[in-house]
């Protein structure tokens, strides 16, 4: 069987776990052949010592109906992103799709911590994961993209940018992290637009990734049991709600329209008319500023 993404190709950057392990599997459900990069290998653990590994990502992208390609990349080291992507060229000598999810923030950054108190070292390496691996990763990746009209870039942040503009994100580095990703869709759609290609930026809600679960004790299975601990945990949403996000952008001839612009997997959702695996539509962020921000009792209702 072929799905609306049959024959096209995309990177996800960042594919190893969370949102971006979501992405991709969405997108091989969709047909797509999917590059899935990342540190973490079944031979070489990153900083992270996590279990979850980019060939797994591949594996369950080949089993979701498409072609998973697992290939290791520190997307700080430009001649290994310049070498993934001359791989993908020769190939399969197309890329449509490049979504960069490249994170691996999670033990560099303190919450509630001021500039001047923060480890310096840790937040300029936050930075240099978070923002500098997207620049380096579009620098080599966009002429391959560019070869053929409406090809699409995704930026994975944290918060739209109504949320974010108006909202302290943890601490600086992580504010400054978040908001600049937003800025760098914003600023490759006004690159990309007259190229015929579309650039935006897209934030999952409360994602329940496997550290978000981990955290709260908690399996996918079980995730309501974190009820008791954090009532709000109730607009929380699987990794694959947010690639259905980006499945659909990718298989929507008319995905200009939203180009430059910031979006979020509970908007889109009734846009394209995609659930989350539960069936529901989570709407986290309207909740967040409407429920949880104005300090309302945990309630659900209408969201999702």
């Amino acid at each position: 069987m072929s799905g609306p993404l049959q024959g096209k190709v995309a990177l996800v950057a960042g594919a190893t776990r969370g949102a971006g392990r979501g992405i991709a599997v969405e997108l091989g459900a969709a047909g797509a052949t999917v590059y899935a990069t990342g540190r973490s290998t079944r031979a070489r653990r990153s900083e992270y010592d996590r279990p979850e590994t980019i060939e797994d990502t591949a594996d369950l992208v080949t089993a979701a109906g498409g072609q998973g390609i697992a290939v290791p990349v520190d997307h700080l080291d430009h001649r290994a992103v310049r070498a993934l992507v001359d791989r993908i060229a020769d190939e399969q000598g197309r890329l449509d799709l490049l979504v960069n999810d490249i994170w691996g923030g999670e033990k560099l950054f303190e919450w509630d911590t001021p500039l001047w108190e923060h480890d310096l070292d840790n937040g300029l390496r936050l930075l240099r994961l978070a923002v500098e691996t997207h620049a380096v990763t579009s620098h080599y990746a966009l002429p391959l993209l560019l070869r053929r009209p409406g090809g699409l870039v995704v930026e994975v942040t944290d918060g739209t940018a109504d949320h974010n503009r108006d909202t302290y994100r943890v601490n600086f580095f992580y504010d400054l992290a978040k908001s600049s990703v937003l800025r760098m869709a914003f600023a490759l759609g006004h690159e990309l637009g007259p190229r015929g290609a579309t650039a935006v930026a897209l934030t999952p809600g409360w994602l329940r990734s496997e550290l978000m679960l981990d955290g709260y004790g908690v399996r996918e299975d079980n995730w309501r049991d974190a009820l008791a601990k954090e009532p709000h945990f109730a607009i929380s949403e699987t990794p694959h709600y947010v690639g259905r996000a980006v499945a659909a952008l990718a298989a929507d001839p008319g995905v200009a329209r939203f180009n430059g612009q910031s979006l979020s997997s509970g908007g889109l959702a009734p846009v394209y008319g995609f659930t989350d695996l539960d069936g529901s539509r989570p709407d986290a962020w309207r909740y967040l500023v409407e429920v949880q921000d104005a300090g309302k009792p945990a309630d659900v209702s209408g969201y999702r």
